[in-house]
């Protein structure tokens, strides 16, 4: 049941469920499984100890599951870990982990990674992530859901991304972007609440001007960010999205973006 052309080197040790498609030239190594209705197009490399999910779209020319960019790493079998219902475009990379946090590499579910994307080691993505063309993500980089990365995007190790935050094309994230944010310049900054991205995945105008006012309180009016979440707390009304504002301040091992 599945449909594996001629010039595919395949390991016999491989799991391929039912429907999956392996195009020319591609290879697929020993301890990968692929589930059901996942495409591999041609030349695309997948090895070491990788789970791909169902009704997955792979592009030529990329490759998961190759070993961590890690000085220290010695061949452990750390693995990559991807959802269903993901595309992942040409020649975009998605590194396994190293052995410093949990072993694994996690990509969620119904991501679009495009061209030239790299996702290192130990990272964790969300679900309905974008990530454009070029952007990078360094190691043990985590990724909310719904968060959108522009073109050449560069993210340090240890940051995070919050849900729902653009992050703008160019930019280089040295510290935390908190949800809902949207991020712009060369050495990124806030520029306030993602807005337009908000309002396009149903947030209505409420929640979104409570979330302006929260925004103003602590990046505005505040000198830290203690004093600014006291006020949040006191002067607006509590919300699901309230609280993952504030609860992203929690444990930052970069800081978060001014």
């Amino acid at each position: 049941m599945t449909d594996i052309h001629p010039s595919a080197v395949i390991s016999p040790k491989a799991r391929l469920s039912d429907g999956v498609k392996i195009g020319p030239y591609s290879i697929i190594g020993d301890m990968v499984s692929i589930g059901r209705n996942s495409v591999i197009d041609a030349h695309v490399v997948i090895e070491g100890h990788t789970e791909i999910g169902e009704r997955n779209t792979i592009y030529p020319f990329a490759v998961i599951g190759t070993p961590p960019q890690d000085i220290t790493y010695s061949g452990e079998k750390t693995r990559v870990v991807i959802g269903n219902d993901n595309v992942i475009r040409e020649y975009a990379t998605i590194h396994r982990a190293s052995t410093k946090e949990g072993w694994k590499t996690v990509v969620g579910n119904n991501n679009y990674l495009m061209a030239y994307t790299h996702i290192a080691h130990d990272c964790i993505i969300g679900n309905h992530v974008v990530m454009s063309n070029l952007a990078s993500l360094s190691g043990h980089v985590l990724v909310g859901d719904h968060a959108t990365l522009g073109g050449f995007a560069g993210v340090h190790q240890f940051v995070r991304i919050g849900a729902y935050a653009f992050v703008g094309s160019k930019s280089g994230i040295d510290r935390d972007v908190p949800p809902f944010m949207i991020t712009a310049e060369p050495r990124a900054r806030l520029f306030g609440i993602n807005r337009k991205g908000l309002a396009r995945a149903g947030f209505s105008k409420q929640k979104i001007d409570i979330l302006k006012k929260a925004y103003r309180i602590i990046w505005r009016e505040n000198k830290s960010f203690s004093k600014g979440i006291e006020q949040v707390k006191r002067e607006l009304p509590p919300s699901i999205e309230l609280d993952m504002l504030l609860n992203f301040f929690n444990n930052s091992k970069r800081g978060i973006l001014k």
